[in-house]
């Protein structure tokens, strides 16, 4: 007798994320990750009672994978800030259907997250690198990142693909662009 293999919930989200990846969150459902996994759908149904919950681990990977994109140490040949950008830019690039999912999808229902906390780190090294003060920090911040989101949604949705080289000097520019009009206004 042939022996049994133990479907874990890791394994059915590792497939949950290799079908949105490839056919987006709206291919997920217990046919389609049982059928990934070689398996009926009886150990997805015996983790997950609701495919809601399902979508909901799976989107929370996808996250977690956009996180080790952006994670500084991930592109240590550049300046922190940058490798967090660059990376965001990249994980759109290289996982579309991943990056319009955890950042272009309708979150008009979701409570906004506290960004200041999240992004402290950033506003931190912001404040260090430039001289700036703290409100006036998180401001660059979201400027530098409205820049970053747009360059990484023309990218993720196809209607752009800029090498990095080119993205590298655009992020330079709108750096250099953001320091020296808050030096001008007296910031830094």
């Amino acid at each position: 007798m042939p022996l049994k293999t133990k479907i874990t919930r890791e394994s059915i989200v590792a497939a949950g994320l290799e079908l949105a990846r490839q056919a987006g969150p709206e291919a997920i459902n217990a046919r389609a990750v049982a059928s990934r996994l070689g398996c009926s759908t009886q150990p997805v149904f015996s983790n997950y009672a609701a495919m809601e919950a399902l979508q909901q681990d799976v989107l929370a990977a996808a996250a977690a994978l956009a996180q080790r994109y952006m994670d500084p140490a991930a592109a240590p040949e550049l300046p922190p800030y940058k490798a967090a950008g660059m990376g965001y830019i990249r994980f759109a690039a290289q996982e579309p259907a991943l990056f319009r999912w955890v950042y272009m999808r309708d979150r008009s229902a979701e409570r906004p997250a506290d960004d200041r906390a999240e992004n402290g780190w950033v506003v931190r090294l912001i404040m260090e690198k430039t001289g700036l003060d703290e409100e006036q920090a998180w401001l660059f911040h979201l400027e530098m990142w409205l820049f970053v989101h747009g360059v990484a949604a023309t990218m993720a949705t196809g209607y752009v693909d800029w090498d990095e080289a080119l993205v590298s000097a655009m992020l330079t520019d709108v750096f250099q662009g953001l320091r020296a009009r808050f030096a001008e206004k007296g910031g830094a």
